[in-house]
């Protein structure tokens, strides 16, 4: 009879906030949740903004004491004065064919590299794969000599041909798309695609490409980023003809430095790595939502 009565006994009941939390439900954000990420995005949006505040002022209000908060309105009087300097126009225009040229390069070739490591057999794939990994390991700083005298033979040295050649693709490019690759594109579209007609490289191009379209923007974004802010390597073989991060440092030189001025050109050379994240940000956005559904 116990045991009957327990068997009958009925389930308890259990409060609907705990079910909602047991059944997956998120729990609601605290205020003090918004606070810490309204925090961080100031922090992270203040020095951009100090930045238009410094070249929209002059260089007597930036040199007051309690500082200038609020932007003035000479802003478009220090471009002027930016783009007077002889170096800083060519600079520009030099920096977006170097930083296109090798973001286009990098995400094609990354993706063509990564398709035949993911989803190709073919002897030594393990190895080449492997020797790629390993370049990334070796410092940029132990390479600029003996690259500097390849580049003074090929007769490329103050040309923008020795800033993108070496940068053609990366290591890095290969091994993030080898590893997307391999989870997004399933081994059974491979084989229609196959059944179909379709050759190894419309493979690449008819499947292979359109699922790497959200790890390709942000491999793209990645690249134009770290091209664009590359001042090293430009700076050793570029004398005549500089990129704007060289640029930007002839402005800082000199006795004092002019503070409107640089910072006018810190805005400039920045407002590009903007533009490419807003035209790229709904790719990156949706190759995230997905890893996230699959994961």
């Amino acid at each position: 009879m116990t045991l009957i009565a327990e068997r009958t006994k009925p389930a308890p009941v259990v409060p609907a906030k705990s079910r909602k939390r047991r059944s997956g439900y998120p729990r609601r954000a605290s205020v003090w949740t918004y606070a810490a990420l309204l925090a961080v995005l100031a922090g992270s949006v203040f020095p951009l903004y100090w930045t238009l505040v410094v070249a929209s002022q002059t260089s007597d209000a930036v040199a007051q004491v309690p500082p200038v908060l609020v932007p003035g309105g000479h802003l478009f009087d220090n471009i002027a004065r930016v783009f007077d300097s002889p170096d800083f126009g060519p600079a520009l225009v030099n920096s977006f064919i170097v930083s296109g040229s090798v973001t286009v390069s990098v995400v094609f070739f990354s993706t063509l590299a990564g398709f035949a490591f993911a989803k190709l057999r073919f002897r030594g794939r393990k190895v080449l794969l492997a020797l790629a990994i390993a370049t990334s390991m070796v410092p940029q700083q132990l390479g600029i000599i003996p690259l500097y005298l390849l580049m003074a033979k090929l007769g490329w040295t103050d040309h923008l041909a020795a800033v993108i050649v070496p940068g053609l693709v990366t290591a890095f490019g290969v091994f993030f798309m080898t590893q997307y690759l391999g989870r997004a594109v399933p081994d059974e579209l491979l084989e229609a695609g196959r059944v179909d007609g379709c050759s190894t490289f419309g493979l690449y191009w008819h499947v292979v490409l359109p699922a790497a379209r959200p790890a390709a923007a942000v491999l793209g974004l990645f690249t134009f980023m770290q091209a664009w802010n590359d001042f090293f390597w430009p700076l050793v073989v570029l004398q005549d003809n500089p990129t704007v991060q060289v640029a930007l440092s002839s402005l800082a030189s000199g006795y004092t430095t002019d503070y409107t001025l640089t910072l006018t050109g810190t805005l400039l050379a920045t407002l590009p790595i903007l533009v490419i994240f807003m035209l790229l940000g709904r790719q990156i956005v949706g190759g995230i939502m997905q890893g996230a559904i699959k994961g």
